[in-house]
């Protein structure tokens, strides 16, 4: 079986041969803002790509944008264009004019004659400013570097509330050529799936074809972006993107091994990116993994995990490192899946806090160390099936309505 790492210190997409990156700053948000807010991706020859997008019924119009440019020929495509700073979103007609007219200045800056996916994240019912954009897409074409400081700066320029970077790197080896998917994202706020107020962008040197990447990235998405909650808001913005330049000169399907190895790197970049954005949510100061086990169904394990994950009297008592057990048995019960309390059990990271419905309060202090950690698991096990799910959430403080009342 073919060995897939994840690379401790990624370079971002810098670290995949056959594409080219830059991040500027060009003023979005229109109030002198000195951060990158441009980033524009650029394959050394046209690639595939495939993507999955928000299932929100109010789309920005670059999510329509791409939808578009991907089913009409998604293996022909040159590249993205990416701003922070206005969602382009509730714009009506005039957004997917601007939305368009990105991609066509895009393909005039670079000189390539090839569509150009768009993408978008920022405040929503803004009509972008479109001088700005056109001077910044000139920029970032004339900056177009395979350096990993042009893939860092490409990194910056997508952020919104977030406060750091997020980029990530996968490697295989395959009949003696290494294969790279290396991505970058961004998220903080607006976390629920289907996806969240995120954006990823996945590239790889493998040579594949449109509809295998959106079965791998689907696949890889409902495993990671779409297993992640923060405040349970959905965005009008949502995309991640896989891109495929063939610079490996290995096509994907060559054999089922290949396929395998590819879909575990997709996974690997995908689950570290997601697992980033839900360490740096808004004002968010602990990270919880949540696992629920032990149910009739997947769909029942789901149901309970996104109503404890969600839960405001749960997540404010994480935040006040208060091992409430309580308060998760009663989301688990409202999820209403017949949970059965004789029978139910409840970890904080292995220590346990009920067993078969009965408290293990001589473990007390074990559970207020482990809910002071930045980062722990809990485990629910309804101990009535092999239904499982896993999410990843995180506290709330009040830090987080002192940022968003103003947003």
């Amino acid at each position: 079986m073919t060995t897939v790492q994840l690379i401790e210190t990624s370079g971002g997409i810098a670290d995949c041969p056959g594409y080219k990156i830059a991040g500027v700053g060009c003023d979005i948000r229109e109030n002198g803002d000195p951060r990158l807010d441009l980033a524009l991706l650029v394959a050394e020859s046209p690639c595939s790509a495939a993507g999955v997008f928000t299932l929100n019924d109010v789309c920005a119009a670059p999510v329509h944008i791409c939808k578009a440019i991907l089913c009409e020929n998604g293996n022909h495509v040159a590249g993205c264009v990416i701003n922070s700073g206005n969602a382009n979103a509730c714009t009506g007609a005039q957004g997917m004019t601007d939305g368009q007219e990105m991609n066509t200045v895009t393909q005039l800056a670079t000189g390539i004659n090839t569509s150009f996916l768009v993408c978008s994240t920022g405040r929503i019912g803004r009509q972008l400013p479109m001088s700005n954009i056109k001077a910044g897409i000139a920029a970032a074409a004339h900056k177009l570097d395979t350096e990993t400081q042009s893939s860092y700066d490409a990194a910056d320029a997508i952020l919104t509330s977030d406060t750091r970077r997020k980029v990530a790197t996968a490697r295989f080896d395959y009949e003696g050529t290494t294969i790279t998917v290396s991505g970058m994202a961004k998220g903080a706020g607006m976390i629920e799936p289907n996806m969240a107020t995120m954006l990823a962008f996945l590239a790889t040197d493998l040579e594949a074809d449109s509809d295998l990447l959106k079965s791998i990235v689907k696949q890889a998405s409902d495993l990671t972006f779409n297993r992640i909650s923060i405040d349970g808001d959905m965005s009008t913005n949502d995309t991640v993107l896989l891109f495929a330049n063939g610079a490996s000169g290995v096509k994907a399907d060559t054999s089922p091994e290949l396929i395998e190895a590819f879909q575990q790197a997709v996974f690997l970049v995908c689950d570290d990116l997601a697992e980033k954005i839900v360490g740096d949510g808004e004002k968010v100061t602990k990270l919880v993994e949540l696992v629920v086990e032990g149910c009739k169904t997947t769909a029942d394990a789901e149901q309970i995990a996104r109503a404890v994950g969600n839960s405001l009297l749960v997540k404010t008592s994480w935040y006040g490192s208060d091992p409430n057990w309580g308060r998760l048995a009663d989301a688990a019960g409202y999820a209403r899946v017949g949970l059965k309390e004789e029978c139910f059990d409840i970890y904080y990271d292995s220590v346990a806090a009920v067993i078969n419905g009965r408290p293990q309060d001589s473990n007390l202090s074990k559970w207020k160390d482990i809910v002071s950690k930045k980062r722990f698991r809990i485990t629910l096990n309804l101990n009535q099936g092999v239904g499982h799910y896993r999410l990843l959430t995180s506290d709330l403080s009040e830090a987080y309505v002192d940022f968003n009342k103003s947003e």
